[in-house]
């Protein structure tokens, strides 16, 4: 993955809730804890009402551009296990979904994978727990 110089926002519970996670994670997600421990370390701690409107956080809900294809898809960023059948969600502990926490609207992501580099643009954060008032999910 390939992340340009940027200032992480993160809310204090997706913090705690994300090093819990990372303290009680499996062999199998050894790598992804690793990128995702690596952005944590980097991250601008803030209180929920102080986070950008603009900024993904865990439980939002993006608008994405895929750049070489043109495709948009819309996703929720969500913790393990609360995957919905039939919803776009796609964990925090998924290549992607690492990539995503913290990025803003305009912002383009760059990622490594077997086939060469992909490219997303966040268009939109749709929905964002903290704008909409809600700081416990």
């Amino acid at each position: 993955m390939k992340k340009k110089n940027r200032y992480l926002y993160i809310t204090q519970a997706d913090m705690e809730r994300l090093r819990s996670l990372i303290e009680i994670g499996s062999i199998q997600d050894g790598a992804y804890l690793q990128s995702l421990e690596e952005e944590l370390d980097h991250a601008h701690i803030v209180l929920p009402e102080k986070i950008p409107s603009d900024v993904i956080t865990m439980n939002s809900t993006v608008r994405l551009q895929d750049l070489d294809s043109g495709e948009e898809k819309t996703y929720t960023l969500i913790f393990p296990g609360k995957a919905k059948a039939g919803q776009n969600t796609i964990s925090i502990l998924a290549p992607i979904g690492t990539a995503l926490i913290g990025y803003r609207e305009g912002d383009v992501i760059e990622w490594d994978v077997p086939a060469g580099t992909r490219r997303l643009k966040v268009l939109e954060v749709v929905y964002q727990p903290e704008r909409a008032g809600e700081h416990n999910l």
